[in-house]
Formats: structure tokens, sequence, C-alpha cells
């Protein structure tokens, strides 16, 4: 019987990167996100690769929806084995002084507490398969913090908090949970999210930096980690591009001005 495999903020990105991996590597994969539209093409580019799929819309910050979810689960013809938390995104880079309370709130639902209602509400799922898998799509930002990343520090900060502290209180139940912490990942939503949908400031996060981390990068991570033998954990994965060396430390290419 063929393994679920359920994936949020599956309708960009990473998220969508993920789900098509997964799929290739056999998996039926229960994309889930907000927008109807893309997980429907999603879910057909799936399909027409040989893979399988099922859409479900969910609002990961809204119970109701991720009863939902839990119940689109539950009506599949296969155990659900792994759980992909994904949805997740940051607002803003003020300093602290500044900061919005409203995106430091926004980043915690979604990050956080998104995290923490769907993983809840597909346990129960994950444990009666006898080899569940939780992923945590966390952030090097939950490791180190950055001048003008405070919000979004603080929520992948809690968000590693709760994947550390599921790990300890699921010890002894045949479920693994892993956290994978990307740096500098170029996507086509994440900066413009951040931004407020203004292209240029999205760019600049990447520029000069020849080849930073793309969607495929991570997925290929995730699904490395999510086909270990069951009785391999891997705790954390921290991923970074070549040109990223740290938090602060990036080689950045000069444009040639022909001068």
């Amino acid at each position: 019987m063929t393994s679920v495999a359920i994936v949020t903020g599956a309708s960009s990105g990473i998220g969508a990167a993920t789900a098509r991996r997964l799929a290739a590597e056999g998996f039926h994969v229960l994309a889930t996100a907000r927008r109807a539209d893309r997980l429907d093409v999603l879910v057909e580019e799936i399909r027409s690769a040989g893979g399988t799929a099922t859409a479900q819309v969910c609002d990961v910050t809204s119970d109701e929806s991720v009863a939902r979810l839990a119940a689109a689960v539950r009506d599949l013809p296969g155990p659900a084995t792994l759980l992909v938390n994904n949805a997740g995104g940051a607002r803003g880079l003020d300093p602290v002084e500044l900061g919005s309370v409203a995106d430091w709130q926004w980043m915690y639902d979604v990050n956080v507490l998104g995290t923490l209602r769907v993983t809840q509400a597909l346990l129960p799922a994950l444990e009666s398969s006898g080899a569940g898998t939780v992923v945590v799509l966390s952030s090097t930002a939950g490791l180190i913090v950055y001048e003008g990343g405070g919000g979004y520090a603080a929520a992948k900060h809690a968000q590693t908090a709760l994947a550390e502290t599921l790990r300890l209180e699921l010890c002894g139940r045949p479920i693994r949970v892993i956290e994978i912490d990307p740096g500098m990942v170029r996507t086509d939503e994440f900066g413009l999210v951040r931004f407020g949908g203004d292209a240029d400031r999205a760019a600049a996060v990447y520029a000069g930096v020849a080849e930073p981390l793309v969607a495929d990068d991570v997925a290929d991570c995730i699904a490395w980690c999510a086909t270990r033998p069951q009785h391999v954990n891997v705790d954390r994965l921290v991923v970074r591009p070549l040109a990223q060396a740290a938090q602060h430390k990036v080689h950045r290419v000069q444009p040639d001005t022909g001068s």
C-alpha cells in the first residue's frame, strides 16, 4: 500500500518542489495550501510525470481548516507516514524598535502555531502507521539572529524549540522528528512576501550571489532525510549555499562596471 506524504505550503517554492520530489520517491502526496488553483496545477503536473497526488485546500492558521485536512488524510487509501511542515514565511526587515506587531504576530501564527496545529492533528495518523516522520522546515534564522530579522528569527527559534521538544516527548513511539534549516534559498515568492511585493528589494538579497540554494536543493534534503531507514533519525540538517559561510558571511561578486 502506497504511503502518504502530507506537504503544507505546497502551492509554490520549497513546498511545491518537495511535493514533486516525494511523488517521484513513490509517495502519494497530499499537497495542501490556501490557493486551490496552484494546487490543481501541481497535482496535474505530478500525475503527468507518473506520480500520484491529491490537493486539499488548508489554511494552517485556522483550526477548522486543519481539522478538514486531518479528515482528508483519514479518507486516503494508504497510511500517512510523512508530514512536511513547510508552510511559513517572513514579513519585513525592520529593527526591533520599529517592527510591526502585526507582522510579528503573522510570522508566529504561520510558522509556529501552524506547525503546532497540523502536527497535533496528524500525529494520530502518523503513529498508527507504525513508521511516522514529522519534518519541520525551520531556518538558520532559528539558530542565530541577524539585524532586521528579529521577528522572523524569533518565530523560527520557537519552531526549532517545538521540534526539539516534540522529539523528546515522542521518544519510544514510532515517529521521527527531523528539522531542516536552510540558509539562503532563492524562491519566487519568499522575498516578495517579506517585502510586500517589492521585487527590487527581494532581488537585492541575492545580488552578486552566483548560486544561492533553490527550492529543489531543499526538497532533495527533505527527501533524503525522510527516506532513511526508520531507525535513522536526522535530528537537524543545516544547509547553506557554498557562498554563504555563515548568516553574516556571504561571498558576493561585484558587477563589472567596465572601467
